[in-house]
């Protein structure tokens, strides 16, 4: 995985701070790839409460972590109660990793 630390905590204390201490956090794409270079921070993030507007949500959720994590790209996919899967949340679910303890 190719975050530091840090990162890891800033993801997850802004994820609680915004949608809930109930929150599970995926890390997928090329960030879980050891061996690749560069690339985005691709996030899933799901909360077992219903919310309106996921993308939305989503949107908010990127805005704070870059300019918690600095000028980087960001993608964030937020899925909730009543939202209906789509396959990348399966694949991101399948091939990322936990970031939620």
């Amino acid at each position: 995985m190719r975050l530091q630390q840090d990162q890891v905590e800033q993801i997850l204390a802004t994820t609680r701070e915004l949608l809930g201490g109930d929150t599970r956090v995926w890390l997928f794409g090329s960030r879980v790839d050891d061996d690749a270079r560069g690339g985005d921070i691709d996030l899933l993030v799901e909360t077992r409460q219903p919310i309106e507007q996921p993308v939305t949500w989503a949107a908010r959720l990127t805005a704070r972590l870059q300019r918690r994590l600095g000028d980087r790209r960001i993608d964030v996919l937020v899925t909730a109660a009543g939202v209906a899967p789509e396959p990348i949340h399966q694949v991101a679910r399948v091939e990322g990793i936990l970031l939620t303890p």
